[in-house]
């Protein structure tokens, strides 16, 4: 009886190995820092438009929506308070500007330090900032009440356009235009001692950057009203060109 052979199968070839992943190049620390500037300078703008909005324009804030949804709360509760159209075009100002920044920036977490799509929305801000300007000056210290809706129209939209600009950059508690959070969670993390020192800089610059615009915002009002916008619109400008440089860089 004839025997078979028995053919052996080559055993498989192993799987490649999975290539290496390389780790994201981490960006510099001078432009960490120059940008961390840059969000401590829009803080200063910002503290400098509620304070033109608040001694300027009725009492109504630019920025900081918290405050302007209490004041709503006021107007139902039978408070006194500032005048609730007034607030009411603040807010609906304000969510348009995040809306529009929100299409632009795309709103996905930032691929480098700062992605050109922010300096563009950081230009739409700028522009309205001008247009603030333009508006503002001519009218005097009392606006009428028509005026004085289109101009904290203006400035809570460019407010709008900022906050979600900064928010896609994805920079811890950084939003440049509300302290709550930024003060929050710098409390926090120093109680744990867990923040980096570039960090702590950061926000207690953001902090400072605020008080320190509000002062300067309601100086020039006192002194020098018909300029007293100039103020953040140039901060804005020269915060657009450190971003470019950025851009270019990274």
């Amino acid at each position: 009886m004839d025997t078979i052979p028995v053919t052996s199968t080559p055993p498989a070839p192993p799987p490649p190995a999975p290539a290496a992943t390389v780790p994201a190049r981490a960006a510099p620390l001078a432009q960490v820092r120059v940008r961390d500037v840059a969000l401590v300078a829009l803080a200063v703008a910002t503290g400098a438009i509620d304070a033109i909005s608040w001694l300027g324009l009725g009492k109504v804030f630019s920025a900081f929506m918290t405050g302007n949804l209490a004041f709503v709360g006021f107007d139902i509760g039978g408070a006194d308070g500032p005048p609730v159209v007034r607030t009411l075009v603040a807010l609906g100002a304000f969510a348009v500007g995040a809306a529009i920044s929100a299409r632009v920036v795309r709103t996905e977490k930032a691929q480098s330090l700062w992605p050109s799509r922010v300096t563009l929305a950081l230009a739409v801000v700028l522009v309205l900032e001008i247009a603030f300007l333009a508006v503002w000056a001519p009218v005097g210290s009392d606006p009428s009440d028509a005026v004085g809706d289109v101009l904290v129209a203006i400035s809570a939209a460019a407010m709008g356009v900022q906050t979600i600009a900064i928010f896609s950059l994805g920079v811890k508690a950084s939003f440049t235009t509300a302290a709550t959070a930024t003060l929050a969670v710098l409390m926090g993390d120093l109680a744990q001692w867990t923040v980096m020192r570039e960090e702590r800089i950061r926000l207690v610059g953001l902090l400072l950057g605020i008080v320190g615009g509000a002062a300067l915002g309601a100086l020039l009002v006192d002194q020098a009203y018909g300029w007293a916008p100039a103020l953040p619109l140039a901060i804005t400008a020269a915060v657009i060109v450190a971003a470019v440089g950025m851009t270019r860089r990274g």
